[in-house]
């Protein structure tokens, strides 16, 4: 989700990416709180604690975004949605795949119109959808 956080998503099943990126998601709410993390972003207190609890409760790109933010270290939450969009735009370009072969590819999870939406941000994006891009386009790309 984040550039250079994930080298191996390809490698890895979309299950597993989606734990890489909720992993890094409750490490920043375990440095900056729950109730931080609640009060700054859309998500409320209970996906919080979930996501803290290693739970996968749904959360969008931008809701992931929000919380990554929080971090100090991190850019503003439109920049990190805005960076891990490109992460997919500029793999599918490396690897030559257009949206009705990435629909293909994941098995008709979704249509070529709503990954397009998706991936410009026109239309949200949950965490497991994004791991399910985000896996298959790297696998392409090897």
């Amino acid at each position: 989700m984040i550039r250079g956080e994930f080298p191996d998503a390809g490698e890895r099943t979309p299950e597993e990416l989606r734990r890489g990126y909720e992993a890094l998601l409750a490490e920043t709410i375990e440095k900056v709180g729950i109730e931080t993390v609640a009060e700054e972003t859309a998500l409320d207190s209970e996906t919080v604690e979930s996501l803290e609890a290693g739970d996968s409760p749904e959360v969008t790109l931008e809701g992931a975004a929000a919380v990554l933010a929080l971090a100090e270290d991190r850019p503003p939450a439109d920049a990190v949605a805005a960076e891990a969009r490109d992460i997919l735009l500029m793999g599918m370009t490396t690897a030559v795949l257009d949206v009705e072969t990435l629909a293909s590819g994941v098995d008709g999870a979704l249509e070529p119109k709503e990954i397009q939406q998706k991936v410009e941000g026109r239309f949200p994006m949950t965490l497991a959808e994004y791991a399910l891009l985000h896996q298959y386009i790297e696998q392409r790309k090897g």
